[in-house]
């Protein structure tokens, strides 16, 4: 399968968690150790099923875990920012980390520089998500809190970059879920009341276990995978569409009770111009220097 395709449909299937994150009715923390954890052990089965084994060096293994509590750190502070503000905040200032990952990864691999193009497209993509997603003052520390995030997720993204090719896919995932999850639970009794994770009912542990082999197992081999194929700026390009598809599939599955706005599809179309045009602007330059 192509990549780019490969890229879309993991994009798609992360954008199905905003739906799950509604109907699984657990506290925000508790999803995420359970989602981790359950992700930890998917990834435990294919590392066994595809004979990797999980013996890494230590220091090896306290890179994957600190990077996964990035990642952890990254979901945490995304849902905390939902439960300060909205859903649609937090979305909102998702698509900034394409503006973070421009800024951190020259200081991270020092042969790369500052690209003015992917600055500049990136606060253009930034711009129409506003359009999208009219943020109000009274929500500025949601926001804030999604910006946060956003940063999290462009470190993680960036670390993660070095090391994907180091190790197979679910051995790396193992670890950084497992980070994840710690990270996670050592937060607990920092931002709620209890030490363990509420235990979910039947219903939720059904969507928990789509939610985490469905829409974090599957996806993250894939885009593991991905990330060793397509550059971070052309993966983060692709990642805006993730609150595009997040609306369509909420209408989808809970049904169309609110009209689009002017604002909505022009949002969209810029979004999806800039997913367009940014990878053919990219070849052509590397065709006119060839």
């Amino acid at each position: 399968m192509p990549p780019l395709l490969t890229l879309h449909l993991v994009i798609l299937a992360w954008a199905f968690t905003a739906i799950l994150g509604k109907l699984i009715t657990l506290p925000a923390l508790d999803m995420v150790v359970w989602r981790t954890g359950l992700s930890a052990l998917g990834f435990v089965v294919l590392a066994g099923a595809m004979r990797n084994s999980l013996r890494v060096s230590g220091a090896d293994a306290a890179k994957l875990l600190g990077i996964g509590a990035l990642l952890g750190l990254h979901w945490v502070t995304f849902f905390l920012s939902g439960r300060l503000a909205t859903a649609s905040v937090s979305l909102a200032a998702l698509p900034t980390l394409m503006i973070w990952c421009s800024l951190l990864e020259p200081l991270v691999n020092g042969t790369r520089r500052w690209n003015k193009v992917e600055l500049i497209v990136g606060m253009i993509i930034v711009g129409a998500v506003w359009m999208i997603f009219t943020v109000e003052a009274r929500y500025w520390v949601g926001f804030s809190t999604g910006l946060v995030s956003a940063m999290l997720a462009a470190f993680y993204a960036v670390a993660n970059k070095q090391l994907v090719s180091r190790f197979p896919f679910a051995v790396l995932c193992f670890y950084q879920m497992l980070g994840a999850c710690v990270a996670a639970w050592v937060l607990l009794p920092v931002l709620s009341e209890h030490t363990l994770p509420e235990l979910p009912g039947l219903r939720d542990f059904g969507w928990l276990m789509v939610f985490a082999f469905g829409c974090t197992v599957l996806p993250y081999a894939g885009f593991i995978v991905v990330m060793r194929y397509l550059s971070i700026f052309t993966i983060n390009v692709v990642y805006n569409l993730e609150p595009l598809y997040g609306i369509v599939l909420a209408a989808l599955v809970f049904g169309a009770s609110e009209k689009m706005t002017p604002g909505f599809y022009a949002g969209a179309a810029i979004i999806i111009a800039s997913v367009l045009i940014v990878p053919w602007w990219q070849n052509r330059r590397f065709s006119a220097a060839a």
